[in-house]
């Protein structure tokens, strides 16, 4: 029997269930992937916000990530909170010595609720280690402003800040426009070497909880499936808009959590 690919989050936890690893797992699953995990911080969380963070030791979060490659076919690898500068250096360490074929970073840095998840010390480490090595980059809009030092206030300005960020060095950059106001349709900008696209949802009126986890790691499930990247972009696209169609709210709050497997993909 052929092993089959795999992919692995290299991510925080919520506690709550519908961000982080927790996501990112249901994700490939959802998407007939079998799913990796290598933790790099525990949050206490639920649905209404943030409360604590622990980031275990660095040799500890190197030691998950060399037990998964040495033991699976790893398709991607999907990045998501990173807390510290010493937790981005090891996992840059990491990757540079088992050279994955595909990563997929995605920059967590606030949470929805407000919490500050990227100690402001870390943001050069995953400026200089990271971005260069990503093959797709995707920020939302807070996070492509705090990347860039700059305001990102309308349509004009996001086109800018793609080109912005492509010249940090990733090898595709996947500009989220869930943050902009733009109307009736959220716009996310994607460029690559060969072409600049845009994706349209129409915008719904939800609170969504994991939105930004979820795409990075069904790009990635799609990648580990073999798809073009910019191919696997808009079928992740449509993944979470699906999911957001059928979600719950688990909590006791009005955040909904994603359906991850009434939005599984048929073929």
């Amino acid at each position: 029997m052929a092993r089959p690919v795999s992919a692995l989050t290299i991510a925080g936890s919520d506690s709550g269930g519908g961000a982080g690893i927790q996501a990112d797992l249901r994700t490939f699953a959802a998407h007939g992937v079998h799913g990796l995990s290598a933790i790099t911080a525990l949050t206490a969380q639920n649905t209404r916000g943030v409360t604590a963070v622990h980031v275990p030791p660095v040799e500890f979060l190197r030691a998950q990530i060399d037990a998964c490659f040495d033991d699976f076919d790893i398709g991607a690898v999907k990045l998501g909170m990173l807390a510290s500068a010493p937790v981005i250096h090891a996992v840059a360490d990491a990757l540079e010595a088992h050279r994955p074929r595909w990563l997929v970073l995605d920059p967590v840095m606030v949470a929805t609720s407000g919490a500050r998840l990227l100690e402001p010390e870390a943001l050069d480490a995953l400026r200089t280690r990271l971005l260069p090595m990503a093959d797709l980059l995707t920020p939302n809009i807070p996070e492509a402003e705090l990347l860039l030092g700059a305001s990102i206030a309308d349509g004009a300005d996001a086109d800018a800040a793609l080109a912005a960020l492509r010249a940090l060095g990733p090898g595709a950059v996947l500009l989220k426009g869930g943050h902009l106001a733009e109307g009736a349709t959220v716009t996310d900008r994607y460029a690559d070497d060969e072409a600049t696209r845009r994706f349209r949802q129409p915008r719904m009126a939800v609170d969504g909880h994991g939105t930004g986890c979820t795409l990075a790691s069904a790009i990635a499930a799609n990648l580990c499936l073999g798809r073009p990247l910019a191919e696997a972009v808009r079928l992740a696209i449509g993944y979470v808009h699906a999911a957001l169609r059928s979600g719950t709210r688990p909590g006791r709050s009005e955040v909904l959590v994603l359906g991850h497997f009434a939005a599984r993909p048929t073929a």
